[in-house]
């Protein structure tokens, strides 16, 4: 079983620090979800993050750099595993690091090839969430530069938003290998939004709470749909996010209608939505936020909490078609798929 340490205990912290150091595995809180960490520069430790989730090898991992001291304290970082930054992408650290956002730079020879599934360009993050950027300085201080971090669950399944998540996820493995910081629930709730800064301008790879307006407007040129020169990402499968339940979406017209003709013999089926849903005694139901930011924050909490009722399909209504669902819907296809 794993080992659970309260994240305000500083000595906890610092245990988790040199366990990274060490090449173990550590559950972390970001703003966004809990990862799977490990020191990215060491190959070894990496390879226990892709054997742990049964990650392909060939599927990218996000480094996350310390916060450092002053505007860009995140920079010495950024230097050390990238050999070009694109004055764009500078311009996107400047304005939105610590926070919900990953760029894909060239990648600088000889330093993290695992973490990057083998490419010549390297995801990097500043996470904002006061736990990791605690863990992210302790580790820095005993020489690890960065900290390859994915969602801490199983490949393909539903990201952990709390510990305990991380707990059920990674059970078996003894706490020797993996030690989680319980850090409370994650305020964000999806995954960053990643853009692709390898080129001479940018390119939307996975969006999250920090929308293509505010990227657009910070880059002064247009963001870019992904395109087949795209570098891999984290999150960019067609199918990822899932419960073992079937996740359907549908529009609140033809959901309601649907469990009107079934009655009772929905109770097979968990319903979330929007709208008011009105089903028969027994079927699961609950209602999904009407403000984007909220529903983020609980979409993967809930989608867990469903799927835990033993129900085979969940049906869920689609997101609105607005940029500031972006995120939430890109998850929600995903799962879908």
């Amino acid at each position: 079983m794993p080992l659970l340490l309260n994240a305000a205990d500083a000595s906890a912290v610092e245990q988790a620090a040199l366990r990274l150091k060490a090449g173990s595995l550590v559950g972390m809180p970001t703003e966004t979800v809990y990862g799977l960490a490990a020191d990215a520069d060491n190959a070894t430790a990496v390879h226990r993050i892709f054997d742990a989730k049964g990650r392909p090898a060939d599927h990218p991992l996000i480094v996350h750099l310390a916060p450092g001291t002053g505007a860009q304290g995140w920079r010495d970082g950024v230097d050390h595993y990238a050999r070009d930054v694109p004055a764009f992408a500078l311009s996107l650290m400047q304005a939105f690091w610590p926070g919900p956002l990953t760029l894909i730079l060239p990648r600088r020879e000889g330093v993290a090839a695992v973490a990057a599934g083998g490419q010549d360009s390297v995801g990097l993050r500043c996470p904002a969430h006061p736990v990791a950027q605690a863990l992210l300085a302790a580790a820095a201080a005993h020489g690890v530069s960065g900290v390859a971090a994915p969602s801490a669950n199983r490949f393909g399944r539903v990201s952990p938003t709390t510990a305990a998540h991380v707990v059920e996820e990674f059970a078996a493995l003894p706490d020797a290998e993996l030690l989680i910081l319980d850090g409370g629930a994650c305020p964000v709730g999806i995954e960053s939004t990643i853009v692709d800064a390898t080129r001479s301008h940018p390119v939307l790879l996975r969006p999250g709470m920090i929308s293509a307006a505010q990227i657009e407007a910070v880059c002064r040129q247009p963001l870019r749909e992904r395109d087949q020169a795209a570098p891999r990402a984290s999150g960019t499968l067609e199918s990822h996010y899932a419960p073992r339940a079937k996740v359907r979406l549908m529009d609140a017209k033809p959901l309601q209608a649907a469990l009107d003709v079934l009655g009772t013999d929905a109770r097979h089926i968990a319903v979330y939505a929007r709208s008011p849903i009105k089903a028969a005694r027994g079927v699961q139901v609950r209602r999904m936020p009407s403000e984007a930011t909220r529903s983020a924050q609980e979409l993967f909490a809930v989608l867990r909490e469903l799927d835990a009722t033993g129900v085979r399909l969940i049906w869920v209504e689609t997101p609105p078609e607005e940029p500031g669902w972006d995120g939430v819907r890109d998850r929600l296809v995903r799962a879908a798929a």
